[in-house]
């Protein structure tokens, strides 16, 4: 298992590299008290559409991301990007035993080796498909 900083770890729990969209919004929507049905039912969206949001299917336009920050109590920035005013991290981490938070921890580490590794693969790919355009012309 790799080593991690602790006071990284709070801050960067949120980063791009480390959370999408969908996940500050549910972590957003939970640390407020609020189920799917609450928050979708005070943006004024169906269900159906939330759950997008939060399954990083689909995203909110920019009217609907502002009152979902503010119905949030977050920054836009936070929802988009994991910076600004928004949550250190997770509210059970502070709870949990120790040994769950190391596997949190690691398993943390293995997503954002992960996404380094897709955009390794999107390059690679990039670069192939220039190589048999080359070789089709």
């Amino acid at each position: 298992m790799t080593q991690t900083d602790d006071t990284t770890d709070a801050k960067d729990w949120y980063s791009p590299d480390a959370a999408t969209f969908g996940d500050r919004v549910a972590a957003a929507r939970e640390a407020a008290g609020m189920d799917q049905a609450t928050l979708a039912r005070r943006l004024g969206v169906r269900l159906a559409t939330l759950r997008g949001w939060e399954n990083d299917t689909s995203e909110p336009r920019a009217n609907r991301l502002s009152t979902l920050a503010g119905l949030l109590n977050v920054s836009m920035m936070w929802l988009i990007n994991g910076e600004g005013e928004g949550l250190d991290g997770p509210v059970e981490a502070e709870v949990l035993p120790e040994d769950a938070a190391e596997l949190l921890a690691e398993l943390r580490q293995m997503r954002v080796e992960m996404a380094g590794r897709v955009k390794d693969m999107a390059r690679l790919e990039k670069r192939l498909r220039g190589m048999l355009m080359e070789t089709a012309e």
